[in-house]
């Protein structure tokens, strides 16, 4: 690897890093400037996400708490899976803002099979997991198809399909068996990834089996991306059409399976909240925001898997802090202005990467 190739590479690492440590202090500078001490969101922080209550530590009193490392656990998984989504996307010359709707509609697909059929759970719970899967790949088929055939810009349709979901799937959840203006039913047993041993092992916390599929969903995005001719195909269909379709490649097709991918990721995403998290389909008034936290997340993990795991896991551990941070008289959106921040900086990726530049070539003079 040359020397330009390395440092591009090392500069992949360091923008983000500094990303994040500059949307710390814009929160700090925040704080500082309201009068509160900055030292609680770290406080939160470290609670909400390894369960450690260092004020505490020495007095007697409970300093430690899995609880909160199984919920910090249930906030990260869905926005890793909305990161997967949105990165895969953007890896194959797509935008899908769409993540949240393909989400929606994931949910539904795996409460529908939870809550209509009786089977033994080793048919009942992977038939509920690929049907939301499924749900969600459909959806994201929708722009795709679109895009492919008729050129319409992927990031309009999968914008304008987040709100279509919200309120289709509201009807749908509504017209379940036993369902109200609320909820559904709670899923069969046998179609849910709740887990006794892992709730019991984090204190009573939502923990459950989903992290698996998540595990295996980082493996899959990795593979197909990093290590296949697919892969590359998507790529290339996506940055480049005209040139893809002069080597041969079928450009069309390769969009949509590249929107339909995409839109599973996030299906996952609704599977694990609607049949794990919580174990009901719930009617929602507005999008919870899973979508455009992917967004985030694909950003500040450079598109690649294991980035959005590591950013998943970071916004994750700041949604989780929120309600500690309120205990301690910090607005809860400072996370939000936080995580915003951060984004900014990734956006201003060039310019970062041009101040580091500079530094480089002074030491090589």
């Amino acid at each position: 690897m040359s020397r330009d190739a390395l440092w591009e590479k090392r500069m992949n690492t360091i923008v983000p890093l500094v990303a994040i440590f500059l949307g710390f202090l814009v929160g700090i500078l925040i704080m500082l400037f309201t009068g509160r001490d900055p030292l609680d969101i770290f406080r939160a922080l470290m609670r909400g996400t390894i369960g450690i209550d260092t004020t505490l530590i020495g007095t007697g009193s409970l300093w430690f708490n899995a609880r909160y490392i199984g919920e910090f656990l249930v906030f990260s998984m869905p926005i890793i899976l909305t990161g997967l989504s949105v990165a895969f996307a953007f890896r194959t010359g797509l935008f899908n803002i769409g993540a949240e709707g393909q989400l929606l509609m994931g949910s539904f697909g795996a409460v529908m099979i939870g809550v209509l059929l009786d089977l033994p759970t080793i048919i009942h719970l992977p038939l509920a997991v690929l049907t939301g899967v499924l749900f969600g790949a459909l959806w994201g088929f929708i722009p795709g198809f679109l895009k492919a055939k008729f050129n319409v810009h992927e990031v309009v349709v999968t914008i304008m399909m987040n709100y279509i979901a919200l309120y289709f799937a509201n009807y749908l959840v509504k017209a379940l068996p036993g369902s109200d203006n609320v909820k559904t039913v709670p899923v069969a047993e046998s179609a849910s990834l709740a887990s006794d041993f892992l709730s019991n092992l984090t204190n009573n916390s939502r923990f459950h089996w989903g992290f698996i599929l998540v595990i295996i969903a980082l493996i899959i995005f990795w593979l197909i991306i990093e290590k296949t001719i697919f892969g590359f195909e998507l790529r290339s269909a996506g940055f480049n059409k005209h040139a893809s379709k002069y080597a041969g490649m079928k450009v069309d097709r390769n969009i949509i399976y590249s929107m339909m991918i995409a839109g599973a990721f996030a299906g996952l995403a609704g599977v694990l909240i609607s049949i794990g998290t919580f174990d009901y389909g719930r009617v929602l008034s507005v999008n919870e925001g899973y979508g455009f936290d992917g967004i985030a997340v694909a950003l500040v993990g450079n598109t690649s898997a294991i980035g959005s795991l590591l950013a998943g896991l970071l916004f994750g551990g700041l949604k989780a802090a929120q309600p500690l941070m309120q205990a301690r008289g910090i607005p809860r959106d400072i996370t939000n202005i936080i995580i915003a921040a951060i984004v900014i900086f990734v956006a201003m990726r060039a310019g970062i990467k041009q101040i580091f530049d500079r530094f480089r070539t002074k030491e090589v003079e």
